[in-house]
This record gives structure tokens, C-alpha cells and sequence, in this order.
């Protein structure tokens, strides 16, 4: 007779261990494919085949129409909130100059009726009035107490009575962001960027071309960090970058100097839709219990 070790005691009120995994309760981890993973040659925007490619600082490639727009877009959203940041300054600037005028009318007001006892009159539309202009007890008139309660409370449910909530506007940032990598972007720091095609394989159509290094012939692909040159654009493997780029000091292109801060690693991978770097493991946790349908299932018996 076997013995009843945890992987075959099916029978239990709950379930074991190996029973929770194979109904995939708890976090679920799988490496992430090539499908998943943006390539090295596609624009970080529109996540096709980049056109006129450019970089930033950070090596984040977009398409020169791609970034143009977004960098347009984001200049015209901090004009928007610069004049919305004005115009409450302003309001807020006429209200203050309108409560030290009612300040001190009703300072006036007050020394008046201490000298000659005269009823003060206010215009602050926050001083307790009815609709008719009368002073509570020293009115001829005085409200009822309805609609005393219904003026001065603050009942949300009411669309009459709801309070208002002022809206504050914070002082927004004028400088645009880079929307791959959320650091300071200007327009005069991109630098257009070269890649060396493989002239020896005949391509069907333009989206099917490789790129290969232009000092050791190699195909770029994922699985190579790729180094580009801000001063001249050209765009290398790292090892050849390292090897002779940073000792040499020049292009091995065009010749052109360059020193160590001109060289620029490229990301590879990473959008908002997948992951990049040395972490390519996508995780999710499922929940085992009534409200997941897998609490009335248990997992076949090995026989």
C-alpha cells in the first residue's frame, strides 16, 4: 500500500500545496518571447520601423515626425496651463483687493454705527442677510427659520445648497519631458542617428531590412548592445565601441573625434505594452477562492 504523502492525499477539507500549483494560485511567472519585446530598430512612439531615426541623451530612439509632434503637443499643453495658472492668479488677485475693500467698508461701517447709531449695511455676500436686505433681530422683517437653515447649510445632496470646491491650479513646469524615459527633453539635444544596412542580403521590402556593425559586420539584433555616436550619428556594437571608439577617440566611420561623453548606449526593448533590461519575466497573481471558480475544482489524481 502507498504511502499518503502530500502529492496524493487529494481528500483533505483543503488544499495542499501542490494542489494550489497546479490551479495556478499565487503569482505566475513566464519569460517573455521575442513577440513581446519591442525591437531595436523600431520607434518608441509609434512602435513601427522608425523613419529618420533620432535619439536622446538616454538613448531612447523615436521617428523624427514622432517626436516633432510630441514635443509640439507638449509646448501647446504648457501654454494651456501657464494661461489657466495666470488667469487664477489674477482672480485670485481681484479677490483679495475686493475683501480689503469690504474690510474696510465694514471697518467704516462699524465706526459709524459706534458714533452715531446708524444700522451698518455690508455688500460681502458672505455676511448672513436675507434676500430682502433685513438684519435679523434688527429688522422689521425677519426670515424664517427654513430658509435661515437651507442658506447657511452645506448639504451636498441639495444642487442648490452644494458647495463649491475651488479648484487650484499648480504652477506648471515649462520644460518638456521625454515620453520613453520622463527626463528633461529639448529639441537641440536630439541627434539624428545612421545604421549600416546589410547590402549582401536582397530584402523583399523596406520592413524587412537587417542592419549589420560597420567595424566587425555583425547583425544587430536584441541580444547586442548597441552604442551610437551623438557627434556624428553613426551606430555601433558596444564591444567595437569599447575596443577602439573609446581609445582611439575617433569614428571608424567618418573619422570624425569623439570622446567618451559622445557615446550613447541605446535601449533596446521596453514600451508601455512589455518589459526590457535583464528582467524580461512577465508575473501575474491569481486569486484561489469562491469568487474565482476555482474553488470548486481539484486538479485529477495521479495514478
Amino acid at each position: 500500500m502507498p504511502q499518503r504523502h502530500s502529492k496524493n492525499n487529494n481528500d483533505l477539507a483543503f488544499f495542499t500545496y501542490d494542489e494550489k500549483r497546479k490551479l495556478g494560485y499565487g503569482t505566475q511567472k513566464e519569460r517573455l518571447g521575442k513577440d513581446s519585446i519591442k525591437p531595436f530598430d523600431a520607434c518608441c512612439l509609434c512602435l513601427k520601423p522608425f523613419i529618420d531615426p533620432m535619439s536622446c541623451q538616454k538613448g531612447h530612439v523615436f521617428c523624427k515626425e514622432c517626436i516633432l509632434e510630441c514635443l509640439l503637443a507638449q509646448k501647446k499643453d504648457i501654454q494651456r496651463k501657464l494661461a489657466a495658472h495666470a488667469a487664477q492668479q489674477k482672480q485670485e488677485k481681484e479677490e483679495e483687493e475686493e475683501r480689503l475693500i469690504l474690510e474696510k467698508a465694514r471697518e467704516l461701517d462699524a465706526f459709524d454705527q459706534q458714533n452715531h447709531g446708524a444700522l451698518p449695511q455690508y455688500n460681502d455676500k458672505n455676511h448672513s442677510r436675507d434676500k430682502n436686505g433685513f438684519h435679523g433681530a434688527n429688522s422689521v422683517k425677519v426670515t424664517s427659520f427654513e430658509e435661515e437653515a437651507l442658506r447657511t447649510m452645506k448639504a451636498f445632496w441639495l444642487p442648490s445648497a452644494t458647495p463649491e470646491a475651488p479648484i487650484k491650479v499648480d504652477t506648471p513646469s515649462t520644460s518638456t519631458v521625454c515620453p520613453e524615459g520622463k527626463e528633461k527633453l529639448k529639441l537641440k539635444t536630439l541627434f539624428p542617428i545612421y545604421f549600416t544596412e546589410d547590402e549582401s542580403e536582397q530584402k523583399k521590402s523596406n520592413l524587412d531590412k537587417t542592419y549589420i556593425c560597420p567595424s566587425c559586420k555583425v547583425t544587430l539584433t536584441n541580444t547586442l548592445s548597441l552604442v551610437a555616436v551623438s557627434s556624428c550619428g553613426h551606430v555601433f556594437c558596444k564591444k567595437c565601441a569599447d575596443r577602439f571608439m573609446a581609445v582611439d577617440k575617433v569614428c571608424l566611420v567618418c573619422d570624425k573625434p569623439c570622446r567618451e561623453r559622445n557615446l550613447v548606449t541605446l535601449e533596446k526593448g521596453g514600451t508601455g505594452f512589455a518589459g526590457h533590461g535583464d528582467h524580461l519575466e512577465a508575473t501575474d497573481f491569481k486569486h484561489l477562492g469562491s469568487g474565482s471558480g476555482l474553488g470548486l475544482v481539484r486538479p485529477a489524481a495521479k495514478t
